[in-house]
């Protein structure tokens, strides 16, 4: 078995919503440098996964570890050490991208500002910095959103479909992100319904509610 001293240990998880089981007896591990796709069909629990990795929902039975750690363990870095975005943009409509990328600066624990504006023309926002984030289109929000990612040093990504409402130069630039953070020895998770490219990476599969993973060339 792989060292499990570094990274994201997952045992024997278990979810269920309502009275139905999503998965149980899930385990996988990731390490720096990898990237785990989870695939599966609609209600197969995708979402409640990511959802369980980042904190944000309780499974029913398991073990979530980070650096042999569990992950609300009080000694724990995962908050600071992990980055969650879900499928939705996760934004205040009423704050423009500048004021959004600011609050989150400060959820990431670092109160300046430096970076933001060029986080914003990098991901295809430059001129509507100031805007209330309603006056956006849809692809524009989910732009605010993924302009986090060139903000934080968290070293474990998880994307809840981060290429919903993008063109295609979009996606191309976030492809080349997350092929940098990779190689950088960051790890991402992600669901996605259209492919995913991330170049240099060790990458996996893990198609629910299969409880192994698989290993992609």
């Amino acid at each position: 078995m792989a060292d499990s001293s570094t990274g994201l240990l997952v045992r024997d998880l278990a979810c269920t919503r309502g009275y139905r089981e999503l998965f149980t007896g899930l385990g996988f591990q990731l390490e720096p440098g990898q990237v785990l796709r989870v695939e599966g069909e609609n209600g197969s629990g995708k979402t409640s996964l990511l959802r369980i990795l980042a904190g944000l929902a309780q499974q029913e039975s398991g073990d979530v570890q980070w650096n042999q750690l569990p992950i609300r363990h009080a000694d724990s870095c995962y908050f600071q050490d992990m980055l969650y975005l879900g499928h939705k943009a996760g934004i205040k409509y009423e704050l423009s991208p500048v004021e959004n990328l600011c609050m989150a600066r400060a959820l990431f624990g670092s109160r300046e500002q430096d970076g933001i504006e060029e986080a914003l023309y990098q991901v295809g926002l430059y001129g509507f910095e100031d805007i209330p984030a309603a006056f956006l289109s849809a692809g524009q929000k989910r732009r605010v959103a993924l302009a986090q990612l060139l903000l934080t040093h968290a070293k474990l990504w998880i994307l809840d479909e981060p290429y919903t409402s993008l063109d295609v130069a979009a996606v191309g630039f976030l492809e080349e992100l997350f092929s940098q953070h990779v190689a950088a020895g960051g790890m991402l998770i992600i669901t996605s319904h259209q492919p995913v490219a991330v170049k240099g990476s060790h990458f996996r599969r893990l198609i629910l509610p299969a409880t192994e993973l698989e290993e992609v060339a």
